[in-house]
């Protein structure tokens, strides 16, 4: 088990929460790790992770150049992982290490790829609260992953899944969305958070918004789309006011010369060109979900040996028949091989 721990501004909570962590983990399991990434932080965290690496064995620390993010950070350090399980969590005591049986537990016992801890209670201000809440109906709705109103910065997966992002490049990353890519075997878990060690969240309001709207525009076509729609739905809207236009010129309700032709033309045009903008958004739309990273498939397991495989020349649905072809063999087993 690898569990990935991105550090900033936690010089403080990095030794207990590393000192706490050990002891689970060899209970848990009889491989695992410990990876600290400090994330370009201006304290002197990265000393303390690197003390930390020095003292345990199974700890390891990684220091970014600079801050990108707990995302990027999560995503260097699940790259770095080595076994067959990953765990991430925080660096401010909030996820405490003894719940981690708990994640481990479902994931196992419920044959699933991807647990979140889930509090029992929020314990976040009501703007925090709110701007949570946002991101996880982005994820919802407009990213369409499942189980998005359980997520949680405290995650148990296997870690193949990381296969699903390989390609996943770009400074705006979202583990969730990307974990998402590679599996619909999702659950949560039910557990106890405690209050933070020291200092206040990283992840202001202000912050989650703004990760909204880099989730929304970097991995979704939604806002493209509506555009689309819009301008589908305008130029459908021009078209009706033009031909009504035209019905009130027929009709001899119209008093001002030239304003038919007028009209009738802007109608036209400006639905010809809301169309064409439609039609160029899902074409853009198109593009950017190539270049999203995302991946055709993701193999979870296999079945049978590749050395098993039928010779091309023996035909892969032909059965062979009891004894078929031992004669031959006898024949040819005294003669000289062809020279060539």
């Amino acid at each position: 088990m690898s569990v990935v721990i991105p550090c900033y501004r936690s010089a403080r909570t990095l030794p207990e929460l590393v000192t706490r962590l050990v002891p689970v983990l060899r209970e848990a399991s009889a491989r695992h790790e410990v990876i600290l990434v400090v994330d370009g932080s201006p304290d002197d965290t990265w000393e303390t992770a690197a003390d930390l690496a020095r003292r345990f064995d199974a700890v390891r620390a990684v220091r970014l150049s600079r801050n990108y993010g707990q995302h990027n950070a999560l995503a260097a350090g699940i790259r770095e992982a080595r076994s067959e399980v990953v765990v991430t969590m925080d660096d401010d005591l909030q996820h405490p290490p003894e719940q981690i049986p708990l994640l481990l537990a479902a994931l196992e016992g419920d044959r699933l790829d991807l647990v979140y801890g889930v509090p029992h209670e929020e314990e976040h201000g009501f703007l925090r609260s709110l701007a949570s809440r946002s991101v996880k109906a982005g994820l919802a709705g407009a990213l369409g992953v499942r189980g998005a109103r359980a997520i949680s910065a405290f995650r148990a997966f296997r870690t193949r899944l990381r296969d699903g992002f390989e390609e996943l490049t770009g400074p705006h990353v979202s583990i969730d969305v990307a974990l998402s890519w590679a599996t619909s075997r999702v659950g949560s878990v039910r557990v106890h958070m405690d209050e933070r060690g020291s200092g206040r969240s990283n992840y202001t309001p202000r912050l989650l918004v703004r990760h909204t709207v880099n989730m929304l525009v970097g991995y979704s076509t939604a806002p493209l789309r509506a555009a689309s729609y819009l301008g589908f739905a305008a130029g459908v809207v021009g078209l009706v006011l033009g031909a009504v236009v035209l019905w009130r010129f027929a009709a001899g309700d119209t008093t001002v010369a030239g304003f038919t032709t007028v009209a009738s033309m802007v109608a036209l045009f400006s639905s010809a060109q809301l169309m064409s903008i439609g039609i160029l958004g899902e074409y853009v739309g198109r593009v950017h979900g190539n270049n999203m990273g995302r991946p055709a498939y993701v193999v979870c397991e296999r079945a049978g040996s590749p050395d098993d495989a039928v010779p091309r020349d023996h035909g892969a649905s032909v059965p062979r028949r009891a004894g078929a072809g031992h004669g031959r063999a006898r024949a040819g087993a005294g003669s000289a091989p062809d020279e060539r």
